[in-house]
């Protein structure tokens, strides 16, 4: 019999707030995850190019953390939803806002962030967790498919 020999990677996982419940934001409107997270955005880039993020929440709104997804050009961004959420997984998130630029100014969404929308929320509802927004913002305001009834 041939003796053979696997090479197999670890995986670990892990996660390590930095701040008790207490001290993190709760989120109850999607005017306080626009100022959150527009605090958090680099500032030169919000009308250059595109960019994904996801504000990760527990049960009670809280900010777990906002985790940057990917960065696209000037008119599109790809967004991978395993990325999202293996996030939202190894952080033990119950809930997350989607959010993402429009370097336009553009706030409307497109048709092709409506239908992006809609698959991770059938994604999120197999793995129980909740897309409580969807935003696009920009530096002069933001869109909220939760506010307009598109979640």
């Amino acid at each position: 019999m041939e003796n053979i020999s696997f090479r197999v990677a670890e995986i670990e996982i892990s996660y390590r707030p930095a701040f008790k419940v207490a001290e993190r934001p709760q989120i109850t409107s999607s005017k306080q995850a626009y100022r959150i997270l527009l605090g958090k955005w680099d500032d030169g880039r919000l009308e250059l190019l595109e960019e994904f993020k996801v504000i990760l929440l527990n049960r009670q709104g809280r900010v777990l953390g906002i985790v940057n997804i990917s960065q696209g050009s000037f008119s599109e961004v790809m967004v991978d939803p395993k990325v999202i959420f293996a996030v939202a997984l190894k952080a033990c998130a119950s809930a997350l806002i989607m959010v993402h630029n429009h370097p336009s100014g553009e706030l409307r969404p497109s048709e092709t962030d409506i239908r992006m929308t809609r698959n991770l929320i059938n994604g999120g509802n197999i793995l129980n967790i909740e897309i409580h927004d969807h935003l696009i913002v920009s530096r002069y305001g933001y869109y909220s498919f939760a506010d307009e009834g598109l979640i």
